[in-house]
């Protein structure tokens, strides 16, 4: 046992251990041996005292007037922290006040690109409609004036004898129009409502809401053979026409 104490005391693990440059692994073997043997612990305390007198005698003597100057030196860099602390409140403030100010012009920003969208989708689809409608005049112009296009006189059924309406159709130009002039009166739950037979389907032209413009030409799609109708219908319309309901039909 003595000879493992020996042996440990020759190593310089105790000098480390004060010094603080010991392994974790090294500073458990030194603790266990301190603890362990007292030997070992007398030593360590020798040391230890030899190591605080060492300091000592080698400690360099505090220059005069440097506690006042590490205090004046703590209290000016305390007053530094507190502008700097003030000088970070007012930064954070104004990096607050911009970020704010950023989410509010990158709303505005997608607002107005979303109204921008919105304008130019309103300003496309209403070009859209007025070249529908150029279109639409140029063609009942066209229909109106030209010799080739036909004219069908058509009055209604018993159901509605005082209806009456002119058809214009024009083979070459493949164009057709109606002109309801005078519709019977209804009861308000009904309404009369165009229908075009066209190529074995029928197409729905919509409900005639009234005439009181009689000069206006309503489109009807053109084909070989095809057929329009006029019917009564519940209030609002129908999805499918109710033949018996009838009043006024064109062959063209």
């Amino acid at each position: 046992m003595k000879e493992k104490i020996r042996i440990f005391l020759d190593t310089d693990l105790l000098e480390k251990y004060l010094l603080g440059t010991t392994s974790e692994e090294e500073s458990l073997q030194v603790e266990r041996y301190i603890a362990m043997y007292p030997e070992v612990r007398k030593t360590y305390n020798e040391l230890q005292e030899n190591l605080e007198v060492f300091a000592k005698m080698h400690a360099i003597k505090t220059p005069e007037g440097l506690r006042e100057k590490i205090l004046s030196k703590i209290r000016a860099q305390n007053a530094g922290r507190r502008r700097f602390r003030r000088y970070a409140i007012a930064a954070s403030i104004a990096a607050f006040v911009f970020a704010g100010s950023s989410y509010f012009f990158y709303n505005q920003n997608q607002s107005l690109q979303e109204e921008n969208t919105i304008v130019n989708n309103k300003i496309k689809n209403l070009e859209e409609d007025m070249k529908e409608q150029l279109e639409d005049v140029r063609n009942q112009f066209i229909v109106l004036n030209n010799p080739q296009t036909k004219k069908y006189v058509v009055n209604g059924n018993k159901k509605a004898k005082e209806l009456k309406a002119v058809a214009y159709i024009n083979p070459v130009k493949k164009l057709s129009y109606i002109n309801v002039r005078n519709l019977p009166n209804l009861p308000e739950d009904q309404c009369y409502q165009m229908w075009a037979e066209v190529n074995g389907e029928m197409v729905n032209l919509g409900v005639i809401k009234n005439v009181d413009d009689k000069d206006k030409l309503r489109a009807l799609p053109y084909a070989e053979n095809a057929v329009s109708y006029i019917t009564i219908e519940p209030k609002g319309g129908n999805v499918t026409p109710t033949v018996q309901n009838i009043v006024a039909n064109i062959n063209y």
